[in-house]
């Protein structure tokens, strides 16, 4: 299946062993009560009840006698700790317990069972206590009214120092959030115990709200209130110094004002009737370390049809509404929809019907998210009962107890990128499984295998190209937050084929409106009570809150600072700031054409972008410590290496601009990392190719004749530039001279030279040179060596025609000579009168046209342009026209 679920904690497995063997010990020492179906009932009661930040989990259970007894897993020792028993039968539907374990809340109402007494007040239906359990002395009552309580502790760390005060989070179902501040103390040694419990300070965090979520990793409280029949969403942050403040407030399209009343994470949630759940609405946030915010929403369903559902990418500004027709309903469906966080993707899955993986950082286009459809294997492992999703990757079933971690599975991503038929699933399963892989080598390997063999697979965009490009952007992409606005993470820009089974309608949506400090501390006055007690602000409490008579803007730490840049990027990046190589393809262009002409401008500059690409290439074989099977990197090829520095210069004066506060020499390596890794990658692709059809060194000349695998390797070679040709990326140099060779081997003449001049194969100095020496003057090798001679620049040409020793090669070097001469040539007059006797042929036009050269050597003006050109002059001129005539004539 494409999503793995790891089980970090199991009722069962954890808990039930230990509180077996806790029985039996009792029983062993005749304290226990004895009863051959206990074990069976305390089983049947057993339960979570809440997840708190540090990992502990909290669960419940009754023993023989209906008392509620309250116990605790540490997920780091794995050791269980029994905290309380309530010596009463009733039900617990909320409980939380302090990052100390001192103190325990919960809410218990009357006990569902038939038959059983009423053991709260009259005109109640909620009972939550406070209890100290370190040891477990006072129990206070906090609520006893006719309507559910829920609790929550807030945790200012992970791991932190005992704080003075505890803050407990109290949410009625009548629509209003307090904290309430607990003041403890120590007594008689390690007593811990309530100072101020007949009055606990309350403060009202939020009010008139119809939905509320709580994430207990990142300490925040998400709620919706309805203004004018709009949905607004708020955020208050919780802080490590007991602050808190209102982060943004943003409207959403849903449609809540008949939804009733709605909690999400505040503990598991066994109050809900399970039954209805499909029938009612859904509705989650999930961030990331990025700095995403994302709205997960499902209305309510009147028809299983279709399914409707919608996420609001509040961090691009935008949001999409898929609408999907479910297959064989003719059962009922009971369960809803379910979302699931996953960091980098955000999964929607209906068991048994269909999965959506949908890519968070880049939801632009629709095939770099995944969907599958029905009875796919794929999504058949999903447990078909509903999973909580927790903050990160945590998910927790409570119906068997379980919490698992949810990750994506590599394994299966690659066996639907290799199996399936459908190019938007390719493309969607590469870049999933990338995500996993993060540019590890073994991942990399099987792909490249697949791609090796499969080249063509795809139709509706290169798969070379987007395997090297969204690679290359893995491999830098921790190097800071801000890559994914720098660096493209996909070769398609444009989508329009539709995804089967789903359709999508794209709306702009407003962008949160982040709180002024002003407005923050006058909604939140707990923060002005605490300095009054304390007489002092923190540093911290300053810069997050301000004064009260400016206007100033939050000081943004961490996420807050990550989603303020992605909302501003929204706001001001046009265009976007994604790197192109239009600069370096102008450059490029350029100065190929300086050196053509020879007029090449200052060599200092032409020297530095040289030694860009020397850089380059140094770090590309430290990363490479073995020996290449292929005969790359190990020649010049100038033009490789200008493209390879200008890379490297544009690339960093991009980083340079953008990445603010970057040490330089960072920057400078993650450019030189990032096209290494370009120039690896296809340095792999072909090594795959070389070593599955086993080619040798001795293809390497040009004498030897093609073969079936000297061909696949020239057909991947031929893919792999028609990948980077059109994206403007360098070649590891000697990868031109190589396919020639192979094209050499490969290809009729015919066939070749359309190559050639359609730009296919690129001929280098290098290769044109061995082609010289290694073939011999037949005919065909002949016809051959002058097409290619031909089709050369002029200046490569000059150089291989002083190679070859060939009436043709000579003919050549001639009609340059002559060219050059006569170029700037001016008629002056002359005598018309040849000289006979000093000419040994009788061949007047060719007697003239010699005299006229040999006048043109003989004066001042033909002395420094043709200096040092092999000495060829109007002799050789003459002695090669007389040649190549004889053999035109066939004399």
């Amino acid at each position: 299946m494409a999503l793995r679920l790891v089980a970090d904690f199991d009722l069962g497995k954890d808990v039930l062993p230990w509180l077996r063997a806790q029985r039996a010990a009792s029983e062993a020492s005749g304290a226990g009560s004895g009863g051959a179906d206990v074990l069976e009932n305390d089983y049947e009661s057993l339960r979570v009840l809440n997840v708190e930040r540090n990992g502990n989990i909290i669960y419940t259970y009754k023993d023989d006698k209906g008392n509620v007894i309250f116990g605790l897993y540490d997920c780091q020792t794995r050791q269980n700790e029994l905290l309380y028993t309530f010596e009463k039968d009733l039900q617990v539907f909320s409980c939380s317990v302090n990052s100390e374990r001192t103190l325990l809340a919960a809410s218990l109402v009357q006990s569902t069972k038939a038959g059983k007494r009423n053991e709260l007040q009259p005109g109640s239906k909620c009972l939550t206590l406070l209890v100290e359990i370190h040891p477990v002395n006072n129990v206070k009552v906090l609520k006893a009214v006719d309507s559910y309580i829920w609790v929550q502790f807030l945790y200012p760390h992970v791991e932190s120092h005992p704080l003075p005060e505890n803050h407990l989070l109290l949410i009625s179902e009548e629509k209003y959030i307090e904290q309430l501040r607990i003041h403890v103390a120590q007594e008689d040694g390690n007593r811990v115990v309530i100072k101020n419990s007949g009055h606990l300070p309350r403060d009202r965090i939020a009010e008139d709200f119809v939905w509320a979520q709580w994430d207990m990793s990142e300490q925040r409280l998400y709620y919706i209130d309805l203004k004018k029949s709009r949905s607004i969403l708020k955020c208050i942050q919780f802080y490590a110094d007991e602050s808190y403040n209102l982060m943004f407030e943003v409207p959403l399209d849903v449609s809540l004002s008949n939804s009733g009343f709605k909690l999400v994470n505040f503990g598991c949630d066994y109050h809900q009737d399970r039954e209805k759940l499909s029938k009612h609405l859904t509705l989650c946030v999930f961030t990331n370390h990025t700095g995403s915010l994302c709205v997960c929403y499902s209305p309510k369903c009147a028809s299983w049809e279709q399914i409707t559902y919608s996420v609001f990418y509040i961090h691009k500004g935008h949001s999409k509404t898929f609408t999907t027709s479910l297959e064989n309903v003719g059962s009922h469906v009971t369960k809803g929809i379910t979302f699931l966080n996953l960091d980098y993707y955000v999964a929607v899955y209906l068991p048994g019907h269909f999965f959506h993986l949908l890519n968070v950082q880049h939801p632009d286009l629709i095939c770099h998210s995944l969907f599958l459809t029905g009875n796919n294997e794929m999504i058949d492992m999903l447990p078909h009962c509903p999973l909580q999703s927790l903050s990160g990757s945590l998910v927790l079933d409570c119906c068997s107890g379980k919490l698992y971690r949810a990750l994506l599975s590599q394994s299966s991503l690659l066996q639907l990128l290799q199996n399936t038929r459908l190019d938007c699933e390719k493309m969607a399963a590469l870049h999933c499984a990338l995500y996993c892989g993060q540019g590890t080598r073994f991942l990399e390997r099987q792909i490249i295998q697949w791609i090796s063999e499969n080249v063509s697979a795809c139709h509706s965009f290169d798969l070379i190209q987007e395997f090297i490009i969204a690679s290359s952007y893995w491999s830098v992409y921790s190097e800071t937050s801000n890559m994914d606005k720098l660096l493209p993470h996909s070769s398609v820009l444009t989508w329009n084929t539709e995804i089967p089974g789903i359709t999508l309608v794209t709306e702009d949506i407003a962008l949160p409106f982040m709180k002024e400090a002003s407005e923050a501390i006058g909604q939140h006055q707990s923060s002005a009570a605490k300095l009054r007690r304390s007489g002092k602000e923190s540093a911290l409490g300053q810069s997050s809150r301000g004064s009260r008579s400016g206007c100033q803007v939050l000081n943004f730490k961490g996420y807050w600072e990550k989603l303020n840049s992605n909302l501003e990027y929204v706001k001001y990046a046009k265009p976007h700031f994604h790197y192109n190589n239009i600069v370096v393809r102008r450059e490029w262009h350029n100065l190929i054409s300086e050196e053509k002409t020879g007029k090449r401008r200052s060599t200092a500059y032409v020297r530095t972008i040289l030694d860009n690409a020397i850089k380059v290439i140094s770090n590309l074989e430290a990363r490479n410590l073995g020996p290449r099977l292929t005969p790359l990197l190990q020649e010049e090829d100038s033009h490789q290496r200008l493209l390879m520095g200008l890379m490297v210069s544009e690339l960093k004066d991009h980083f340079l601009r953008h990445l603010q506060g970057v040490e330089k020499k960072k920057i400078e390596q993650m450019v030189l990392d990032y096209i290494s890794k370009l120039l690896d990658l296809i340095c792999h692709i072909l090594e795959t190719s070389w070593r599955k059809h086993n080619l040798h060194s001795c293809i390497l000349h040009f004498n030897s004749r093609g073969s079936a695998a000297e061909f696949a390797v020239f057909h991947i070679m031929t893919r792999i530039l028609e990948a980077t040709k059109s994206l403007f990326l360098p070649l590891p140099p000697g990868f031109h001279t190589l396919h020639t060779i192979l094209g050499v081997h490969c290809l009729p003449l015919h066939n070749l030279l359309h190559c050639i001049d359609s730009g296919v194969l690129l001929l280098t100095e290098t290769a044109v040179v061995r082609l010289m020496k290694d073939l011999d003057n037949t005919e065909k090798n002949e016809k051959l060596k002058f097409s290619i001679i031909l089709r050369l620049p002029p200046l490569i040409g000059q150089k291989i025609c002083r190679l070859w020793d060939h009436p043709m090669s000579s003919n050549i070097i001639s009609r340059n000579h002559v060219t050059r001469l006569l170029q700037n040539y001016k008629k002056q007059p002359r005598n018309s009168m040849i000289d006979k006797s000093s000419v040994s042929v009788e061949f007047l036009p060719l007697n003239y046209f010699i005299e006229i050269l040999t006048d043109i050597e003989s004066s001042n003006q033909a002395l420094y342009p043709f200096e040092g050109h092999d000495n060829v002059d109007a002799e050789f001129v003459e002695e090669a026209a007389l040649k190549h005539t004889t053999m035109l004539l066939g004399l």
